[in-house]
């Protein structure tokens, strides 16, 4: 089975899950909070597992940024249990980060163009950056449309907001991976990665959601 193959079919049982924390939430379940902190969580031992097999004389040479960005993903584990709470806007979140995530790769194999930061990352481009920031900004636009039947102009900034900022957690999440010298955090979702590979979105957006919030 291809690559892509394997990514298609577990974005769809990402969906799928996604999908019954939603109707979980409807019987007064709160999937979705637990979900997203089991996520998280499943993030921060995935890069402590990455940070133990790193050979000794990288770890001692770039244990400041391993140390700061295990740190940051705790205040990602603590923004994903109180942005739980609201699950809708958790619900917003995923769907923008996805279709940003979507956008970008798709339009930036089809179109091509110029590097965003070949050291980081060899596949991103400035064309996919923008039409994910497009995708997600429509994505957002669409949940206020189908979820209250009107057009809410702050969901263009909102998704404009979220689509940029999980593309800047994506490079960072590159950056740590170029100097533990790996491909992939993990091996736990075929196609995609580890759990930092396929949510490296949140890094940033998480935490902005929920100080906005608080």
């Amino acid at each position: 089975m291809s690559n892509t193959a394997k990514r298609i079919i577990v974005g769809g049982v990402m969906v799928a899950i996604a999908a019954l924390a939603a109707l979980g939430e409807y019987f007064g379940i709160h999937a979705v909070r637990y979900l997203a902190t089991l996520v998280a969580v499943g993030m921060i031992v995935e890069m402590i597992i990455c940070v133990v097999h790193t050979p000794r004389n990288v770890l001692l040479q770039h244990w400041k940024s391993f140390g700061a960005f295990l740190l940051w993903l705790i205040v990602v584990g603590i923004s994903a249990w109180s942005v739980g709470t609201r699950p809708w806007i958790m619900l917003l979140l995923l769907m923008i980060i996805c279709c940003a995530d979507i956008g970008a790769w798709f339009f930036g194999r089809l179109i091509g163009g110029d590097k965003m930061w070949e050291r980081l990352s060899a596949n991103k481009t400035w064309t996919g950056q923008i039409a994910g920031i497009i995708c997600g900004t429509i994505a957002s636009v669409m949940y206020g449309l189908l979820g209250a039947d009107v057009f809410m102009p702050q969901l263009l900034w909102i998704g404009i907001s979220i689509s940029l900022l999980s593309q800047y957690g994506d490079l960072t999440a590159s950056a740590i991976k170029r100097k533990m010298g790996l491909k992939d955090f993990g091996r736990i979702l075929p196609g995609h990665g580890g759990l930092l590979d396929r949510f490296d979105g949140w890094i940033y957006a998480l935490p902005l959601i929920w100080f906005v919030l608080l």
